[in-house]
Formats: C-alpha cells, structure tokens, sequence
C-alpha cells in the first residue's frame, strides 16, 4: 500500500498533467481564433480594396472612352453607370481613318499627331493607298459640280478629300456630296503671308490622320482636273517620285529674296523657288509637318517679299529629299502674260483644242525614270464662267 505521502505527490502530479493538457488546448483554441479572425479581416479589407481599385479603373477608362468615343456611339440618357454601355473609343478603325474631320487640336498638337510614323513596317489590316485631294479656298468652290463629275462612281475608298476655307464659312453642299463635311478645322489666311503657308501644312496634317493617304494634292477652288479619276490615280500611286517644281531663280525674284539671316540653317546655295501647288507623298508630307527648325528661319525672315509658299517646301525638298522628287508640277498655269498673277481662264478661253493642249502640247517629262506626253494632271485659273463650257467637254475630252 502507497503511504499518504506517495499518494499526495501523485494527485499533484495528475493535476499537473491536466492543467498542462488545459493550457496547450487553450492556446490552440486561441491560434485559431486569432488566425480565423485574421482571415476574415483579410478577405474584408481585400474586397473593399478590390471594390475601390475597380471603381477607379472604371471612373477613368470609363471617362476617357466617353470623352473619346464619336458622337452618338455613347448613351447621353444614362444616369447609372453600371447600366452605360462601355464603348471603345480606340478601336483601329477610328485610329487609322478617323470617322469625322472636326477636332479641337491646337495646331502644335495637330501637327505632333500627323508627325508619328509606325515603325512596324507591316499594316495590321488591308492597307490600299489613297489620294488625299487638298483644297485651298478663300469660300466657295465654284466649279465644285466638275469636280463632282469627275469622283463620281469612283471607289471612295480610293480617295479622301479636304477642304480649308477661311473660318466662319460652311460649303453648302447635299449630304450625298463627296465635299460633305470634308472642311476641316480652318484659321484665318493672309496670302502673301506665312499663314497661307501654314493652312497648306494644315490640311497636309489632317490628311495624314488618315494612314492609308498615301499621296497629297493641293488645289484651288480655281484648278480643274484634265485627265479622268482612274489616270489621274495610277499616275501618282504608281510614281516613284513627288511632284515639286523647285529650281534656282537667280534674279530678284528668286536669290533676291533670300536674307542672310537664314544662316546657318540655309545657305544661299539651298535656296530654292516652285510653284505653290504641289504633289507630295507621304514621306515628305511627314517630314513637312514635323519640321520646326527650318519653318521657324521662313516664319521668321521670309516676308514680303519674300513669299514663304513659293520657297519653303521648293527649299525643303532640295534640301533633304532631292532624289525623291521629279522637280516639276503636275498642275498647269499659263505665266506667258507676265506680272505677279497667272492668267485666267473664262467661258471663251474653254474649248476641245485648248484643254487637248495643257493634256498635251507636244512636249515630254519625266516619269518613272522614262519620258512620257502625260505632264499635267491639272490646271488653272478657271474663272466661275468657265463651269459649262467644261462641263461640255467633260465627257468627250477628259473621259469623265
């Protein structure tokens, strides 16, 4: 038999053991407690933080694609956002070819835009050149309805058109129009001064938002075309070269309007003069509308009368691009009559032999490294009287 003493010592070690069994049980049953309680606030503070990281995505992407979007492809009615349909305001169709030419851009952000060029040589989707016919015109275009005969039944794809007037004119034409709402966002313009020059850069960088405009024609409400739709397109997408006349003009109306101030920028050996009426392709359309430091020297030092449209891109295009351009124009002016304007043509000057003449007279240019009688795709002055009378050979002489 255990004594007292033996029995003591063994009841106080049993009770140790439990004591040591309820201290060990407490402390697992409190870890657990604390690390469930943990995970719940985890996964509280995740949601909301979750919830509060989409609502801001949403208030931003949301807000730029509604601030983006084109008109009429966002619900104006719609007064809770979870129920506003989502519209992607940066799909590659609006980007390459924007839907509509109104657009609040400064011309330094215009410019800034037109200038990006994709390094990737390879077009995402079916690229098909297009000429982008520029127009520049103090209002109306008067013999617009010879040039709607000349794009009809042409593919649109084929072709894009712009149109800068002076700010505050509408062209008033019907919405099945090839001219309807092709004026682009416009700014008053002197001639004589840099600001023509400028409203020529401006509808070059519009047409270049455009990634399939391939080549660029400036004209005037007073050019008429003398050669049908599909010759007048095969003839500049297939060229290898641009249309600029740019020659040296050793007179005063040429070196005589250089200042010396243009150095170092330009020497006196870079001087160049052409015609304002150019044909370029997109390469030097680009360059055009990037350049900052030489159109600053003309901005600056060619005044009157020194005329900036009739130097600077004959300058620029010697300058840096010279094997790429034919140096001549592909747009016919008559200057036999001398002084400072070019003759004009009205009704009694329009007859079959006189238009058979500008599309060939006998002489031959250059084209393609080979010479052909096919130099003028265009010409000009025709006065507003001219209209029916070319309209009357529209058909029969220029084959549209």
């Amino acid at each position: 038999m255990r004594s007292r003493g033996e029995r003591d010592e063994l009841d106080f070690r049993s009770s140790v053991c439990v004591k040591d069994s309820s201290i060990r049980l407490f402390r697992l049953l409190s870890f657990l407690i604390i690390f469930m309680v943990g995970v719940i606030i985890g996964l509280t503070s995740s949601s909301h933080v979750d919830r509060y990281f989409n609502i801001q995505a949403d208030q931003f992407y949301g807000s730029q694609a509604f601030a983006l979007a084109p008109e009429g492809t966002v619900d104006s009615k719609c007064d809770d956002e979870q129920n506003c349909i989502k519209v992607d305001a940066l799909t590659m169709t609006n980007f390459i070819s924007p839907k509509t030419l109104a657009h609040s851009m400064s011309d330094e952000e215009l410019f800034w835009r037109a200038s990006m060029v994709p390094k990737k040589a390879e077009f995402p989707y079916s690229r098909v050149p297009k000429v982008a016919f520029m127009y520049l015109t103090r209002g109306p275009l008067p013999l617009l309805p010879l040039w709607e005969r000349f794009f009809q039944g042409q593919n649109e794809k084929l072709f894009s058109i712009y149109v800068h007037a002076q700010p505050g004119y509408e062209l008033n034409v019907i919405n099945n129009s090839v001219f309807y709402r092709r004026q682009i966002p416009s700014q008053k313009v002197k001639w004589g001064s840099v600001s023509l020059f400028d409203a020529e850069r401006r509808l070059l960088a519009n047409a270049l938002l455009d990634f399939s405009n391939e080549r660029f024609i400036l004209l005037s409400e007073s050019c008429i075309p003398v050669y049908n739709f599909p010759t007048v397109y095969k003839y500049l997408t297939e060229s290898l070269h641009s249309f600029v006349q740019s020659y040296d003009d050793p007179s005063r109306y040429g070196r005589g309007r250089y200042s010396r101030h243009m150095k170092p920028a330009i020497h006196l050996a870079d001087w160049r003069k052409g015609s304002q009426w150019f044909e370029l392709n997109r390469t030097l359309a680009v360059d055009i509308v990037a350049d900052t430091r030489y159109y600053t020297v003309f901005k600056k030092y060619c005044k009157p009368a020194c005329y900036p449209d009739e130097h600077y891109i004959p300058t620029f295009v010697h300058m840096f691009h010279g094997p790429l351009n034919s140096n001549r124009t592909v747009t016919y002016v008559d200057w036999s009559l001398g002084g400072p304007h070019p003759a004009t043509f009205e009704a009694v000057n329009v007859t079959e032999g006189f238009i058979e003449s500008i599309r060939n007279n006998g002489t031959q240019c250059w084209y393609n490294f080979e010479t052909t009688y096919i130099c003028s795709l265009f010409a000009r002055k025709f006065a507003p009287s001219a209209l029916e009378p070319l309209l009357g050979l529209a058909s029969g002489v220029m084959d549209f």
